[in-house]
């Protein structure tokens, strides 16, 4: 008689809680949810503030004139039509777009390579998947320096070794053809690292069922590879390449570190182009347009991506 003294016997079926038991798990639930909030609120306010506050005024700045001194002066979207005539912002959407192609392919193909080389108990694995995430964490400063010290026409590890071997010496970072490519280079001993981790983490989540019924099947490594493996890394492949190329639209602090946006503009990125602008001529209307179009082409590039590999999964189905 006293077990059920909250729940309410409807006849045969199932009995029914009470109305002030309901009322009860309501509230219990209504104060975890709020204490929870509770937790958050602090962090969240401080993300807000420096995010959607921020980008809020800098859209109202795209429509103004403004040098950070003087009266700002509303000249519509005069901004983003000056964009459009802007032969140096228009070199400097190339150099970027050069940069996405030789990088995030490249980035994304090696970080899975490394992933599946490291993807194996070997002696002292510990140590090599270390050795691959260290470049990672290491900042932009420290990356520019390694950069010039190999890659310096006069001094540079690179050319000591050509002199050595009897080859011809290269420009590297001070001949715009090769510039660019340097910069790859050195951006991928960086974050192929993350594509690495992020394939190894899938690898090592993967079920081995799937690989074992294959090869029992009579599959060799290499069928196994494309036809079971790879389908299943979809999800992560279209990530990292969404990742990848945001990062590589935003390249600024290896640019700034070592070339400084030469030699004669030729690595001199989007980004880059809007901290002269925003910064050096002290130009923020315009450069909060440039700010704003950057963000409207990431969004297009992520939207096309992701359709993309949707479309590509369901004719594969």
């Amino acid at each position: 008689m006293t077990a059920v003294v909250d729940r309410v016997s409807t006849g045969p079926g199932p009995t029914v809680p009470r109305p002030e038991a309901r009322d009860s798990k309501k509230r219990r639930r209504l104060l975890e949810s709020l204490e929870g909030w509770g937790f958050v609120a602090p962090a969240l306010v401080i993300v807000l503030g420096l995010s959607i506050f921020p980008a809020i005024w800098a859209f109202f700045l795209s429509l103004e004139k403004w040098n950070g001194f003087s009266e700002p002066v509303n000249v519509g979207f005069a901004n983003y039509q000056q964009m459009v005539g802007d032969t140096e912002l228009q070199d400097a959407l190339g150099h970027t777009i050069l940069y996405v192609v030789l990088f995030v392919p490249t980035s994304v193909g090696l970080g899975l390579f490394l992933a599946v080389a490291l993807n194996r108990n070997i002696r002292f694995i510990g140590i090599y998947r270390t050795a691959i995430f260290i470049p990672f964490v290491a900042s932009a400063a420290v990356t520019g320096i390694l950069t010039t010290y190999l890659f310096n026409p006069q001094f540079g590890l690179f050319n000591n070794i050509l002199r050595v071997l009897g080859l011809p010496q290269q420009g590297w970072l001070e001949d715009p053809a090769q510039a660019m490519v340097v910069i790859t280079i050195m951006s991928l001993w960086g974050q192929a690292a993350f594509t690495t981790v992020i394939y190894l983490a899938a690898l090592q989540d993967m079920p081995g069922e799937l690989m074992e019924a294959a090869r029992i099947d009579g599959a060799n490594k290499w069928q196994v590879f494309w036809q079971v493996v790879w389908p299943q890394l979809t999800p992560v492949t279209v990530f990292a390449t969404i990742w990848q190329v945001i990062g590589a639209i935003q390249l600024f602090d290896l640019v700034y570190t070592t070339t400084r946006g030469g030699p004669l503009n030729a690595t001199q990125t989007i980004v880059y182009y809007l901290w002269q602008t925003a910064f050096q001529k002290l130009d923020f209307g315009f450069g909060s347009a440039i700010a704003y179009g950057l963000f409207a082409l990431t969004l297009l590039i992520t939207i096309g991506v992701v359709i993309y590999s949707r479309r590509t999964k369901i004719e594969a189905f």
